[in-house]
């Protein structure tokens, strides 16, 4: 993953920018394969949602905040990476947050990584 590259060239910004924007299309990806071809949208707030960058209302619209929540019961490790990750938005170049990618990368990309843990459900 580029973010990775971003890590060790110590862009921490750009870094911490791409990761989360994986996770996101991650979720996304979930979503698109749990959608029916041909399906037509409940309604426009769904649509919305969608087009969120809201890593927390992904999940929920995925259907894996449950199963988010039990593994990071079994994996304590899991649930620091989430905590990690969630906060993430697409503002986050913009602002300051004191994290950057050496802290998100690893909390995706690591061992028990978010991004891991959501490629095993699309």
């Amino acid at each position: 993953m580029e973010a990775g590259a971003l890590v060790r060239s110590r862009k921490e910004i750009g870094a911490y920018y791409l990761a989360g924007y994986a996770v996101e299309c991650a979720l996304k990806a979930c979503i698109a394969k749990a959608t029916k071809r041909h399906e037509f949208p409940p309604k426009s707030d769904y649509v919305r949602k969608l087009y969120s960058h809201n890593l927390e209302e992904l999940l929920r619209i995925a259907g894996l905040e449950k199963q988010l929540e039990a593994d990071s019961r079994a994996n304590p490790d899991l649930a620091i990476n989430w905590g990690v990750v969630k906060s993430w938005n697409e503002e986050s170049r913009y602002m300051n947050s004191g994290l950057k990618g050496r802290d998100l990368y690893p909390a995706i990309n690591g061992p028990n990584g978010i991004l891991l843990w959501i490629k095993q459900r699309w």
